[in-house]
């Protein structure tokens, strides 16, 4: 720095990455106070393809399952009385996604009632955990 008198300090300042919210002079240390912000909301279009469900196929599931989850068995009426009557997801063994066509649904061979938990833990990876994998997990835990 000091060979290049005419060396100006903005572009000495410009060739570093200084972030104001970084900066601390010695006289602050202990008065500044970390703050964050986390925001959202903020809106972003996307595009995705949405499968149709039947809705009689997944009436039949039900009327031949029950409302029990197949794996853990949790019942949303049993436990949350009148706003969980009726509550279930029906899943499908092959995904949709897999399938990708129209096709004719067997709902006793194709679809199982699970609850939100055991369906979310379904889909924790691509491709997703069998049913007998989920109730394995669940077993040993």
């Amino acid at each position: 720095m000091l060979t290049t008198p005419k060396l100006d300090f903005e572009q000495l300042f410009d060739s570093f990455s200084v972030s104001d919210d970084t900066l601390i002079f010695p006289d602050e240390v202990g008065e500044v106070e970390e703050t964050q912000t986390f925001k959202e909301g903020s809106i972003r279009q996307i595009q995705v393809n949405a499968y149709e469900r039947n809705n009689p196929a997944r009436k039949k599931c039900i009327e031949y399952y029950g409302l029990n989850c197949y794996i853990c068995h949790f019942n949303f009426e049993k436990l949350f009385g009148e706003i969980g009557k009726g509550f279930i997801h029906v899943h499908h063994i092959i995904p949709l996604s897999e399938i990708n066509q129209e096709y004719e649904v067997n709902p006793i061979q194709d679809l199982r009632p699970l609850c939100p938990n055991c369906h979310a833990m379904i889909h924790r990876k691509y491709p997703p955990f069998t049913i007998e994998e989920i109730k394995d997990l669940l077993s040993k835990n």
